[in-house]
């Protein structure tokens, strides 16, 4: 037995080659506001590069590849999000949210991941023909088998490397992520150019599978072992996670199920590349900040008015940033599709117009689930969650059979609007966040946001319709730039107005400060 086991502190790894993993005992204590503003840093500018990376794979994609390869890749990936539901126990959140885990706890949830990977490409290779002939698609069966490489190597990443989030090593996960993309991103480019056909694509993901596996045993010195000694106490607390994995799974994937039969493979590749645009404020600006808040939160579970604050702190910052994107992106979607994706993607835009909207909505709810985790009560996420598959898919049946891919942005809107509130009556119950103290942070970047709509979209339709890619990328750099110096100066307007209450406006001119200072003294400096 473990000195953990027993109640003492954790026992150290017996071998030389492996290091500790996770805070030790005596250490210094973290600086928790400071290190999760760093790791929020850090997992912005990696979203930052790696939307770089990825607009221009998709500019450059979208003209060599046709729908059709778009859809069929996603529905491919569709279906090994289903098989690896047998193992989504989101053990790194597990490892992260215990103070006290040990090496059985990190060597257990490897042995679990690894045996997860090959029970999901066995599955693969099986259902690969049958999935082929339900979706009438002949080359479903190939892309499937070819996947199913990746899922045994991913199975097999060093669990160690889950210590970058928990030790606040946040510098060293933007290398490890950054890495994989780029690798991923050279080998479908390159190959897009030389076969123009979907299986760059396929290339592309199973080149970042191998890559994160082998960086993550290079970064981490750890080597983990088979063993299955800590299955009760992760599995005790993964059950939950278990089960909101599953609902994640429909909330995030129905769609491109429904889509695929009821619409086919062009319709989803519309929507796949539509709502890969469309969630840049929660995937490019909320996800990075959740994924280095959540350590914190973890820490701060034992002082609930302390995380009370962090959390409206957090919030603030996200719904400053991210409410403007989701507004610029409605209103810019036209200029947006004609310069990135091409004129064969036209179909895209009102689809953007509806999503992007839904993206600026989604930001409301993406930390609170954190908040959820961290305090040890999955099942709160695992109600809300619930409730917004259950509207979920219900409104994709009926907005697909009404009207095709543009029916199922609409449902993703009408359920976003229904588990807002249900997400902040969770967090009322848990934490005392009055409806009064979302109002008076959100109020004004919701306002900002809204008047910077209508600037942009006036200013969208006065200008001529572009008639080239590079012109309709003026029209849009155009537009972007306009739209942020009128949120910025709106939202600066209705601050000072509010009396400058200490916020997300106040944190984020101390940053501008702080870098034009840096930048400033930098080149004044001999």
């Amino acid at each position: 037995m473990s000195a953990d086991a027993k109640g003492g502190s954790p026992e150290p790894p017996r071998d030389a080659s492996a290091e500790a993993i996770g805070p030790q005992p005596g250490g210094p204590k973290l600086q928790l506001g400071k290190e999760i503003a760093k790791g929020a840093a850090w997992m912005v500018l990696f979203k930052i590069l790696d939307r770089t990376i990825g607009l221009t794979s998709m500019s450059v994609l979208a003209r060599l590849l046709v729908p059709g390869d778009f859809g069929l890749v996603a529905l491919a990936t569709s279906i090994i999000a289903v098989l690896e539901l047998l193992g989504a126990f989101s053990f790194d959140v597990a490892l992260i949210q215990n103070p006290k885990a040990t090496r059985d706890h990190y060597d257990t949830a490897w042995t679990f991941n690894a045996l997860f990977g090959f029970v999901c490409a066995a599955g693969l290779v099986l259902l690969a023909a049958p999935a082929s002939r339900f979706y009438a698609e002949p080359r479903l069966a190939a892309v499937m088998i070819a996947l199913a490489f990746g899922q045994v190597v991913g199975g097999l990443e060093n669990i160690a490397i889950v210590a970058f989030r928990k030790d606040f090593q946040f510098k060293k996960e933007f290398r490890f992520l950054y890495a994989k993309r780029l690798a991923g991103a050279v080998v479908t480019i390159s190959l897009a150019f030389a076969i123009e056909s979907h299986w760059a694509l396929v290339a592309g993901i199973l080149t970042g599978r191998v890559v994160g596996v082998a960086l993550s045993y290079a970064l981490r010195p750890y080597r983990p072992r088979f063993s299955l000694a800590a299955r009760r106490e992760l599995f005790h607390f993964s059950k939950w996670l278990l089960v909101n994995n599953f609902l994640g799974f429909l909330n995030n994937r129905s769609a491109d199920f429904m889509l695929g039969k009821m619409a086919g493979t062009s319709e989803l590749g519309v929507y796949t590349l539509s709502s890969a645009i469309s969630s840049l404020p929660t995937s490019e600006l909320a996800a990075p900040i959740n994924r280095a808040v959540f350590p914190g939160y973890a820490k701060m579970a034992v002082d609930p008015e302390g995380l009370r604050r962090g959390v409206l702190d957090v919030l603030s910052i996200i719904v400053l940033i991210g409410l403007p994107i989701g507004a610029g992106i409605t209103a810019v979607a036209n200029p947006l599709v004609r310069a990135i994706l091409g004129e064969k993607w036209l179909d895209a835009i009102p689809i953007i117009r509806v999503l992007g909207i839904y993206g600026a909505l989604h930001v409301l709810n993406t930390n609170v689930n954190y908040v959820f985790l961290a305090m040890g009560k999955p099942r709160l996420q695992t109600v809300v969650s619930a409730v917004h598959a259950g509207v979920l898919v219900a409104a994709l049946f009926a907005g697909i059979r009404a009207a095709g891919v543009a029916g199922a942005a609409w449902a993703f809107l009408v359920a976003v609007l229904a588990v807002i509130p249900v997400n902040y009556l969770m967090l009322s119950r848990l934490l005392g966040v009055r409806p009064k103290d979302a109002l008076t942070r959100f109020w004004r970047p919701a306002a900002a946001s809204g008047v910077m709509w209508l600037f942009v979209e006036g200013l969208r339709r006065a200008l001529p319709m572009p008639g080239t890619s590079l012109e309709a990328a003026g029209k849009l750099i155009g537009c972007i730039v306009f739209g942020v110096t009128i949120y910025a100066v709106t939202v600066l307007f209705f601050w000072r107005l509010s009396g400058r209450p200490a916020g997300a406006e106040q944190f984020a001119l101390e940053r501008v400060r702080s870098v034009l200072r840096r930048f400033v003294g930098g080149r004044a400096a001999p």
